[in-house]
């Protein structure tokens, strides 16, 4: 298959967990990919494998949090490609602190890279977007519909990208590009054994009881897959879905509901 053919695509947050698979999941479908995180390293090795296969991956180091970072890579897929037709925003931070813990540290390095960083990524991007087709992707969360106490930074970020979401949709429907977002619950992640480890130390209790605990949470039983994830941002990108925007999809197994 190769929906994606000639496409050009910025993923965020690519070198691991969600970010990688939806990457991944574009190159597959015939996708030029802008691999962008922090960890060259890390993106370098990936797109290596991927471009002795014949695609066609870049790896950038970027900093979403800092304009001038952004900026550079931006300048590196216009050198490159010339033109941009989707943004993927991954990349994203949590951790955990209650308000008689927090010294505001958390809270700005999670609003700061989840809020504020999907904003500059989408705001100097959108210089190379083609009028008339493009796509905007946003990860967010359930808990971008729900609280959970002792994640008070996580959760208004997330509910956040909702908001910027829905905004920026109507603000960019005349030019034709669509804003979506997707809103997972428990994936099988890194990101999600660290909530795991932190919830379950603050409850006083053994992590395997607590991943029991979030299990029966979810009414599928079970933790969505990163490639799971993947598959729905290659729809929302895809001119199957150029009639959908300014929606936030629950991909969570039923989580919501309960």
């Amino acid at each position: 298959m190769a929906r994606f053919s000639e496409k050009v695509v910025l993923v965020t947050g690519a070198s691991r967990g969600i970010g990688l698979s939806i990457a991944e999941a574009f190159l597959r479908e015939g996708a030029k990919v802008a691999l962008c995180a922090r960890s060259l390293n890390a993106l370098e090795t990936i797109a290596n494998h991927w471009n002795s296969k014949t695609r066609q991956a870049l790896a950038i180091e970027c900093d979403i949090t800092s304009e001038k970072s952004v900026q550079a890579a931006i300048k590196r897929i216009e050198q490159s490609w010339g033109q941009l037709h989707c943004i993927v925003n991954n990349a994203g931070v949590s951790g955990r602190a209650t308000l008689g813990t927090d010294s505001n540290e958390l809270w700005n390095h999670v609003i700061n890279v989840n809020l504020t960083g999907t904003y500059n990524v989408t705001k100097l991007a959108l210089e190379l977007m083609n009028t008339g087709s493009g796509r905007i992707i946003n990860l967010s969360s359930v808990l971008g519909k729900f609280g959970v106490p002792g994640y008070a930074a996580y959760c208004t970020s997330k509910h956040g990208i909702i908001g910027l979401t829905r905004a920026l949709a109507l603000e960019l429907a005349p030019r034709n590009v669509t804003v979506n977002a997707i809103c997972p619950g428990w994936v099988d992640t890194d990101m999600a054994k660290k909530g795991i480890q932190e919830t379950a130390l603050a409850l006083d209790i053994d992590e395997n009881t607590f991943l029991e605990q979030a299990i029966e949470s979810v009414p599928l039983r079970r933790f969505i897959q990163p490639e799971e994830i993947a598959q729905l941002a290659l729809y929302l990108s895809s001119d199957q879905a150029s009639a959908i925007t300014g929606q936030a999809y629950n991909i969570c197994g039923g989580q919501v509901m309960t």
